[in-house]
């Protein structure tokens, strides 16, 4: 595989077994590439829905008299993924649309899942959509796996009939024939939502570039006419004599297959906020699953949302069916439309440079059940388990900012855009500030203490009411305002920036203040945190206690002592006083 601006950043070691298809299992020889534009690595990562029962390298040498390249045969035993949505689905689909063949004129060729149309004179009419990019199938849960399309890009379709000409009869006085004298695919249409918007001369392959600029979600509906003129000729004989009529017979159908897609135009908002230290905080939001951000000109400085991608087939173009007035084939097709996927995987979001580059703080989005029965057994994906956030927003502390070059990245190829700079109650560029925190016992016994937290403004000393932020709400509606922890307590300090904690346990105790958000919060702060010891020694009572159970702890040894002396004496040597009296 080339290298390019989206490497392949994990590769799945599941295998799974499935149903192959002929030719594009590479453990079978490898497609040809000299008229799909691809290299012969790229091709082999497009099949992700192929078997993966790896053949290793001896034994395909063997077997088909040639080598593989390594990701070839990686990909023989796994399926590959992308950071990126890639173009090589597109390129593939492009170039092997070529290879779709209609019938003849009286045969018609489809696939499983068109809708048919016959009339008098028409059968087996269909058009069917084949591929639409740039275009990204999104696994979001079960049930909803929308298209999501870009808002400029190309259609490829398929249109066959065949045509049914009567059978003529013959008598001694008459006959009847019935000959073909045209038949065409007059026009072919793009619907967005019922109204035109591309019209194209009639073909059984068509391509319709069409743009959806202001559109959020639409039914493209792909229509086609199709005319056809027969020509009659009755003969009768009256005597000697032959009177011969031709008449012309024309039927007009209208075929058409519909597809619900999610325009894809991505608007993203950006806020922004300075710590203290110089350090940059920047969230961006977009309402759809996006792929991440670049905060850098040259992009090495970037972040990536929850969503990875893989290249599989549409095997609904596997086979197709060749029919006749007299039978029908299943045939191998020779054209297979290709398309981005794009899940949620279980690596989540990442920062790169992946140590000293942006820190991730948070991420938003509706949690959603896993999607992972959309996906199918033959692919081998690192997809979620359990319940995630699809990341539709997406915040972090970076050192490095150029906001000129932040540059937002969707799901679908080539849907780039420059965020729209949105403010917050104090402007676009918030400034954070430093808190103090200071944690003391101030009263303790035998078996509980007391802690003084105490919360204010270090540049200014004003008291922080966590109550009030408490009412603050997020962008994505869930509670922005900030809190303390102590001792696996969650509080928050009232108005004089004071909150008092009960502890029952001796320890070195560490508190914690997580501001809220800076989206909301205004002012914003910046995390701190103290330290608070209580140990019972700190009171008299305590030494008094801890004397007393040492001086338990010692009765035992005592007793001891004083019971193994008692025993020497008896059983020890006696002086002569005691021997002879």
């Amino acid at each position: 595989m080339r290298t390019s601006a989206w490497p392949v950043v994990f590769v799945c070691l599941l295998l799974t077994s499935g149903l192959g298809l002929a030719g594009l299992v590479t453990a079978t020889p490898h497609p040809e590439t000299e008229s799909n534009g691809l290299t012969e690595n790229e091709t082999a990562t497009l099949w992700s829905r192929d078997a993966d029962e790896y053949v290793n390298e001896t034994v395909y040498r063997q077997r088909y008299g040639e080598s593989r390249t390594p990701i070839q045969q990686l990909a023989n035993g796994t399926d590959i993924t992308f950071t990126r949505p890639p173009a090589t689905a597109a390129t593939w689909t492009r170039n092997d649309f070529g290879d779709l063949t209609a019938g003849s004129t009286q045969t018609s060729v489809y696939p499983d899942h068109a809708s048919l149309t016959s009339g008098r004179f028409i059968d087996d009419a269909h058009a069917t959509f084949f591929a639409i990019h740039p275009s990204t199938r999104g696994h979001l849960e079960a049930g909803e796996t929308p298209l999501y399309v870009a808002p400029n890009g190309s259609v490829r379709g398929f249109v066959d009939y065949r045509v049914r000409i009567p059978d003529g009869h013959h008598s001694n006085r008459s006959s009847v024939t019935w000959s073909l004298v045209d038949d065409e695919i007059s026009e072919v249409r793009l619907k967005s939502d019922g109204d035109v918007i591309v019209r194209t001369r009639g073909t059984h392959t068509p391509v319709l570039a069409y743009h959806l600029d202001e559109t959020w979600s639409t039914t493209l509906t792909l229509e086609a006419d199709i005319d056809v003129r027969l020509e009659k000729t009755t003969t009768v004989s009256v005597g000697n004599r032959t009177q011969t009529e031709v008449a012309y017979r024309t039927e007009t159908i209208t075929v058409a297959d519909s597809l619900d897609v999610e325009v894809y135009n991505l608007h993203a908002y950006a806020y922004d906020a300075a710590y203290p230290n110089g350090d940059t905080g920047v969230a961006l939001f977009q309402s759809r699953p996006w792929q991440g951000y670049t905060l850098t000109e040259d992009g090495d400085s970037r972040v990536r949302g929850v969503w990875r991608f893989y290249t599989a087939r549409d095997n609904r173009w596997d086979r197709l069916t060749q029919a006749t007035a007299t039978d029908e084939t299943e045939i191998h097709s020779e054209a297979h439309p290709v398309y981005v996927h794009a899940y949620p995987s279980r690596i989540g979001p990442r920062a790169e440079p992946i140590r000293d580059g942006p820190k991730i703080l948070d991420s938003w989005g509706k949690e959603r059940p896993s999607p992972q029965t959309t996906i199918p057994d033959t692919v081998a994906v690192e997809v979620v388990d359990r319940a995630y956030t699809p990341t539709y927003g997406l915040a972090v502390r970076t050192d490095e900012l150029d906001r000129d070059a932040l540059r937002v990245i969707g799901i679908v190829r080539d849907s780039n855009a420059t965020p729209i700079t949105s403010t917050v109650s104090s402007g676009p560029d918030r400034e954070l500030r430093e808190s103090r925190l200071t944690a003391d016992v101030v009263t303790q016994t035998n078996d509980q203490a007391t802690v003084h937290i105490e919360l204010r403004d270090n540049e200014t000393g004003a008291p922080i009411d966590l109550t009030a932020d408490e009412r603050q709400v997020s962008l994505n509606g869930e509670s922005g305002g900030g809190y303390i922890t102590i001792a696996d307590q969650r509080v928050r300090t009232n108005e004089s920036g004071v909150a008092v904690v009960s502890i029952d346990q001796p320890g070195v105790y560490t508190a914690r203040y997580h501001p809220g958000t800076w989206l909301v919060a205004n002012p914003a702060y910046v995390s701190e945190t103290a330290t608070a010891r209580w140990h019972p020694l700190g009171t008299l009572d305590g030494w008094v206690e801890l004397l007393i159970e040492v001086g338990w702890q010692f009765i035992p040894f005592v007793v001891t002592f004083y019971a193994g002396k008692q025993v020497l004496r008896f059983f020890g040597p006696r002086d002569d006083s005691e021997r002879y009296p």
